[in-house]
């Protein structure tokens, strides 16, 4: 008869941390974004730029070019495959800026100590940008192409609607809030005319 009953109430109230919580967590998991990690759009630029950085380093230190630009491009489409749906975005935009700024660090930092600064990271940074441009266009398409159908397109509509309404917004701001009414409610009752007889002379009245 116990164990009918212990039967029964686990059947009817299950333990905390079961099913229940195994279950909201697989849900937040998949809003997030579907996978154990989902960064931001910052945190995906920061993936972008670290991973960046680190290759254009080893590029210059081991004298292999090749290195810079696949740093980026892994760096990509890492974090293209992590970042939240919300953010997709974002990080669409921002291999560009991403690549320009890990290029310029990366000269100011193997520039230092060999003579003129500016003239260094000038050179150096104009020779870069030439020789691993290939890369950065490989880099943006692959973070567009795997941001597509994860929501990236999603996501451009989204912003769309909200500037659509900010600009109604503001558009309804911009008119006049001030509408002065011809027939006030305050105003008293227009006065009658004057009688024809008011307005003769009294001689005539007479």
């Amino acid at each position: 008869m116990s164990t009918s009953v212990r039967d029964a109430s686990g059947d009817a109230s299950p333990a905390p941390g079961g099913p229940v919580r195994r279950e909201s967590r697989a849900s937040r998991s998949a809003a997030s974004g579907g996978g154990p990690i989902a960064l931001t759009g910052r945190g995906g630029i920061v993936v972008v730029f670290g991973t960046g950085l680190l290759g254009a380093l080893f590029a210059r230190w081991f004298d292999l070019a090749i290195l810079a630009g696949l740093g980026f491009t892994v760096g990509c489409a890492l974090a293209a495959l992590m970042t939240r749906p919300a953010d997709l975005l974002t990080l669409a935009v921002s291999p560009p800026l991403v690549f320009f700024a890990v290029t310029l660090l990366a000269e100011v930092i193997t520039t230092l100590g060999q003579g003129s600064l500016v003239r260094g990271v000038t050179v150096g940074l104009l020779t870069t940008l030439a020789g691993t441009a290939p890369w950065l266009f490989l880099g943006t398409i692959l973070v567009i192409v795997i941001s597509v159908p994860r929501g990236l397109v999603t996501a451009f509509k989204d912003l769309r609607t909200k500037l659509a309404g900010i600009r109604l917004f503001e558009e309804e701001e911009n008119e006049n809030p001030v509408r002065w009414d011809e027939t006030p409610a305050t105003r008293g009752p227009r006065p009658r005319h004057a009688r024809k007889e008011d307005q003769l002379p009294h001689s005539e009245v007479d």
